[in-house]
């Protein structure tokens, strides 16, 4: 059952990657950032950050789609994930620097992880030639969410 259930969301990853591809094809390309240790201590390009932007794109079904995966503890929003851990209270349990590299790349820290990379381009298979090079997030898209989650104490 749970093999099953693994393989489905696989699936659904795919569809939910296509979606979030489409939806920034012509934003600007990954910029270099610095890995130390579990984190990506400073933001991305430098960027400020909005929370409410965020909160938007964690629950936005076609572009991050994080709901196919995660519960999120957000009342009234239907068929929320359990194929990856919940997200209530993630802001208390890793740092921003932390949050954000899990963004950047969770399969730098875990090659099994089922979580797609929403901003890194190379060793990426099968992706259509209009979407090569384009990370999922840009670099605000990113700063945005791990805003939001670093609010999510409880």
């Amino acid at each position: 059952m749970r093999r099953l259930k693994h393989g489905l969301a696989a699936g659904l990853i795919g569809l939910a990657i296509g979606s979030a591809y489409s939806a920034v094809a012509a934003e600007m390309p990954v910029v270099p950032y610095e890995l130390v240790g579990d984190t990506i201590p400073t933001p991305l390009a430098g960027l400020a950050s909005d929370a409410q932007r965020g909160r938007k794109l964690v629950l936005d079904r076609e572009t991050g789609n994080c709901l196919i995966c995660h519960h999120v503890p957000v009342t009234g929003e239907p068929s929320q994930g359990d194929l990856a851990p919940t997200l209530a209270g993630v802001g208390g349990r890793l740092t921003v620097g932390q949050l954000r590299y899990r963004l950047v790349d969770q399969s730098r820290l875990n090659a099994a992880t089922m979580m797609p990379p929403y901003y890194r381009v190379d060793r990426l298979t099968r992706v259509a030639l209009r979407f090569r090079d384009k990370p999922v997030f840009t670099a605000q898209n990113i700063e945005d969410v791990v805003a939001w989650l670093a609010t999510l104490k409880e």
